[in-house]
């Protein structure tokens, strides 16, 4: 196993360097990435040197051990603590007891006691490795959420909300025996709400009823075909797998009986939306679609039966329109690419006009579809259509060639191509602008000491970490870094301007603490303010 990373914190460089000399780390388990002489030191170099312990004093300038702690606590819950202090005070331990440390040790610090805190803690983070790497208790857990599992994935397929290459996998990872059909079917169950009353048992238990019909449907749907059952939000839910030993037909008078067999067996009415037949297993959303779709007929044709969707709706086989899941397609390649992929959604948006045998008027409709999607698109984030179609005559000209179904596919992918790099254009002038709106509010809030990324993320209306990695990928600074230099770069036009005393620099620059100013200054310029002040010749 790797060793574990620890950083020390300590005013004091001696006993630094005297803790990182006397200790055998490396035989221990364990590597000082660094140290810091600071609370706020240590605060600043925490983000990159991601260390599993923090070793601290608690008396420090600046920023106490405790407060340090305490800021630990909100950002790096996980990371363990040893506070060390030559002060043996009931009223820190308590503090520290509160604040979650690890141990509390008392200076001057014993190397063998050390080592044999250290042991400890290694001990601690490798039973919490183990644990949570423990492949049996994964495993338990997983079998345990199986279930669950289990239904979200098949009501992500009825929505086809899932990634269509992890279909197959997924339904053998699930024991979900259902493929390799001739064709497959969706059907709804809808329970029927019943009058409680005395005769009827289970009246009396109303949340036991869809457990009851759901049993029921099992051991009817097992004799006869493969099928998978679940419940979606709109009712119990059986995808029927139809191949050579049954048919469509037979599925159809099976579930019917079923709900003869519910209202005899369970006194409870049941309705069975029936939808059309499809395929290929991808298509069943649309099969589960047209099952919701026969439900809505209850109110036309009666409850407590089967309604078909073929015995109410006329079929329609060369019905040719944009559904849902193609306008989706089409708007993420728009919005996301790369460029092949828009060409690949649009041709085979344009091949379904291949596929369908309809009039002449369909395609046209179809076509208009396609455009309206762009365009709508093109309204949401205001794009100018005149230099998306690449001129005014084209944009025109696209409405009069919608009856050349063969050459659509060709005429749109490059305005396809165009509205994407202006998304993308968009995206890039929308992060500037962010980060400008971010250095103007730094700008006119630097000498808040209270100024953090927090406050500033709740006025720009972003999430913190989404914030501080843009800011640094476009800046070249942490956002710590730029307020630090924006503030010093103040103060040093106050030395520079004025004869404000030191402190009253530190204030206007939001430091509450002079000492600790003039250590981020030193730190900075090499000098103390005092001392700056001097060679530029401002007494």
């Amino acid at each position: 196993m790797s060793l574990y990373r620890i950083m020390l914190v300590d005013d004091e460089e001696e006993v630094r360097k005297a803790m990182i000399r006397k200790m055998n780390w490396e035989q221990l388990g364990f590597t000082v990435v660094g140290d810091a002489e600071n609370g706020e030191d240590a605060l600043e170099k925490l983000e990159m040197l991601e260390p599993d312990v923090i070793m601290t004093d608690i008396r420090m300038p600046y920023m106490d051990g405790l407060t340090l702690i305490a800021r630990i606590r909100e950002q790096y819950p996980f990371i363990k603590v040893l506070i060390f202090s030559g002060y043996d005070d009931f009223e820190y331990a308590k503090q520290a007891i509160k604040l979650n440390v690890t141990e509390y040790i008392l200076k001057p610090v014993n190397g063998e006691e050390l080592a044999e805190i250290l042991k400890r803690v290694k001990v601690s983070l490798d039973e919490e490795i183990e644990q949570r790497r423990n492949i049996s208790k994964l495993q338990e857990s997983y079998l345990g959420s199986l279930p669950i599992l289990r239904e979200l994935f098949l009501n992500d397929l009825v929505r086809r909300t899932t990634d269509v290459p992890r279909v197959v996998p997924k339904l053998r990872e699930y024991g979900i025996d259902i493929l390799d059909a001739r064709q497959w079917l969706a059907a709804v169950i809808h329970v029927e709400q019943m009058e409680q009353t005395e005769e009827r048992v289970l009246s009396q238990y109303q949340e036991l009823i869809p457990i009851s019909v759901r049993e029921l449907v099992e051991d009817h749907l097992k004799t006869y075909c493969r099928f998978a059952i679940f419940n979606s939000l709109e009712g119990i839910t059986v995808i029927a797998a139809v191949d050579g030993d049954n048919t469509e037909t037979g599925l159809v008078n099976l579930l019917n009986d079923i709900c003869k067999e519910s209202r005899r067996m369970l006194e409870v009415a049941i309705t069975i939306g029936i939808g059309h037949s499809c395929d290929t297993l991808l298509e069943i959303n649309r099969s589960y679609q047209t099952a919701v779709d026969a439900l809505g007929y209850r109110a036309i044709v009666g409850c407590g039966r089967t309604i078909y969707i073929n015995d109410v709706e006329p079929v329609s086989r060369g019905k040719l329109q944009l559904d849902a899941e193609g306008e989706a397609e089409l708007t993420a390649a728009i919005k996301f690419g790369p460029k092949e992929q828009i060409g690949t959604v649009v041709r085979n948006l344009a091949a379904r006009m291949d596929d369908a045998k309809v009039h002449a008027s369909q395609y046209q409709v179809y076509m208009l579809s396609v455009i309206n999607c762009m365009i709508r698109l093109m309204q949401q984030y205001d794009l100018n259509m005149g230099e998306m179609f690449d001129s005014e005559d084209l944009y025109a000209d696209m409405f009069k060639e919608v009856s050349h179904k063969e050459a659509f596919a060709e005429g749109l992918i490059p305005v396809a191509c165009r509205m994407n790099e202006a998304l993308n254009q968009e995206r890039d002038r929308t992060t500037r602008k962010v980060i400008l709106e971010a250095k103007a509010y730094i700008q006119e809030n630097y000498s808040d000491p209270d100024l953090s990324v927090e406050m500033l993320c709740r006025y720009l209306h972003m999430s913190p970490a989404y914030f501080s990695t843009v800011f640094k990928k476009e800046t070249g600074q942490t956002y710590v870094n730029y307020v630090t230099e924006v503030r010093l770069q103040k103060a040093v036009e106050l030395l520079k301007e004025t004869d404000d005393k030191t402190y009253k620099i530190a204030q206007k620059v939001g430091y509450q603490e002079q000492n600790y100013f003039s250590y981020v200054f030193k730190k900075r310029y090499g000098v103390s303010p005092t001392k700056y002040r001097g060679t530029q010749g401002n007494g």
